[in-house]
């Protein structure tokens, strides 16, 4: 692949949707258990390293609106978060957007204050802006070898 071919690749928007309530849609999505809704949530993504990336994002920010709406006394309906971002040729990251929708019936300057809460506490976008140092350790064998390989 040339870097022509690399960067167009890294430019993508490796876009995830997660919802829950009202504002789950059918379709091609997976459904998984949810604290804090009775139907759970539905997740649109694709299996890559970089969607799960924006998938770790999206759906803290959905768990959060719920959790603080609930402390802040405001009803919601559903919630539907879209999460995207790119990567340079190095496959660094080019930085994350979101976009949240709420179906509640609270004031909009109520839902303004939750979104504005949500963007202030929720764990991994805090994690994320701060930057960590990820490291492999070595759990044993089975990080060293194939099951059946000799040792090199």
């Amino acid at each position: 692949m040339g870097a022509e071919d690399a960067s167009a690749t890294t430019a993508q928007a490796y876009e995830v949707v997660v919802e829950s309530g009202s504002l789950r849609t059918a379709g091609e999505s997976t459904a998984f258990p949810h604290r804090w809704t009775d139907e759970g949530v539905t997740v649109r993504t694709s299996f890559t390293g970089a969607h799960l990336l924006h998938l770790a994002v999206a759906g803290c920010v959905l768990n959060d609106v719920h959790r603080e709406a609930l402390g802040l006394g405001l009803a919601i309906e559903g919630v539907r978060v879209s999460a995207r971002g790119g990567f340079d040729a190095d496959w660094a990251s080019t930085g994350i957007t979101y976009e949240v929708e709420v179906d509640s019936s609270a004031p909009a300057d109520g839902i303004a204050a939750l979104l504005a809460r949500v963007d202030d506490v929720a764990e991994v976008p805090r994690a994320v802006r701060a930057g960590s140092a990820v490291r492999r350790t070595q759990a044993g064998p089975s990080d060293q070898t194939v099951a059946g390989a000799p040792p090199a």
